[in-house]
């Protein structure tokens, strides 16, 4: 783990005795890092930067050194399992974590810092503001604002920006966060972590550029949607497995009805029943049904006691700005 207290790394504490850090996670952004790591370093010049190389092709990480970052390769490629690396290795009481294409506002960047200590919060995000209509595509602000309302549906929260990649956290998220997801699905599962947890964060609206000339997005509009979804899906029967069985529950069973709708009037009219294999369909999809239904109880009782677990590992961190 690196630490601010080491003689061999500077002092990263800002005037109010906070240790901040700055992540920035980089896959072939050798156009924009040293950018990016330099206006970090001019608006945040108390905090330590750290660019964290996921295994790029191209001289990203000697450029974020030059820029003066603290760089480590990640060998496993994926942003969330960067991510998982950063939130492990580093030990500072802010993190400000944002991406390196040089599409965020860095100046920005103390505001939001100071957002989250003046408020007590624990998760600053920043909701994009596009400066141009080049800034992301079409495409990606529509699946962005349905994903967003999908989830603020589920977790019963407020979202504009789901997907943003520039957050500021509190020490007590980052050491308490159960950081699973590989991909880009990571900024799914920090939103819904802090939803589920009752966690108190703020969306403060921040500008959002297009990407330099000669640099390049890795986000794949289909397979990267398609994978945020399915972690949507995930966590909705992780963190709501009643609700999530509940809904099997109640397809299975008026499926079920349906098909024994006919069996039973003609049965009642007859006394025959022609149909036995739909009978017996219509019978297993209704015991299979009340099944989803025990097990979506079983597991809403291990959930809070999980969760309560989880509460507790998180308040025996403290609070930002105390």
């Amino acid at each position: 783990m690196i630490h601010a207290a080491d003689p061999h790394v500077p002092s990263n504490r800002d005037p109010g005795g906070s240790r901040i850090a700055v992540l920035i996670p980089c896959f072939n952004e050798e156009e924009t890092v040293a950018e990016v790591v330099s206006a970090f370093r001019k608006s945040l010049p108390a905090a330590r930067v750290f660019v964290y190389d996921n295994a790029s092709t191209d001289s990203t990480a000697a450029r974020a050194r030059e820029a003066g970052a603290f760089v480590r390769r990640v060998p496993l490629r994926g942003k969330g399992h960067v991510v998982c690396r950063m939130f492990s290795d580093v030990d500072a009481d802010i993190y400000v974590l944002v991406d390196g294409d040089d599409t965020y506002d860095a100046s920005a960047a103390s505001a939001l810092v100071q957002r989250l200590c003046d408020d007590g919060l624990d998760m600053v995000c920043a909701a994009r503001s596009e400066a141009g209509q080049a800034a992301y595509r079409a495409g990606h602000r529509f699946g962005n604002r349905l994903l967003s309302a999908i989830v603020a549906r589920m977790f019963h929260g407020h979202l504009e920006d789901m997907l943003t990649g520039y957050r500021v956290f509190s020490r007590r998220f980052v050491k308490t966060f159960p950081a699973l997801s590989a991909g880009f699905e990571i900024e799914t599962q920090l939103t819904v972590h802090a939803l589920s947890m009752r966690i108190p964060f703020a969306e403060v609206p921040t500008p959002y550029k297009a990407r330099p000339v000669g640099s390049q997005s890795k986000l794949h509009t289909y397979e990267d949607g398609w994978r945020i979804l399915s972690t949507i899906v995930y966590l909705v029967k992780d963190e709501r497995p009643l609700g999530f069985f509940t809904l099997l529950f109640v397809l299975l069973t008026s499926t079920s009805v349906g098909l024994a709708w006919p069996v039973v009037t003609e049965f009642m009219a007859t006394g025959l029943v022609p149909r036995f294999p739909t009978a017996i369909l219509s019978t297993g999809m209704m015991l299979l049904g009340f099944l989803c239904l025990a097990c979506g109880m079983v597991l809403d009782s291990v959930n809070n006691g999980r969760r309560e677990v989880k509460r507790l590992h998180f308040l025996s961190e403290p609070t930002p700005g105390r």
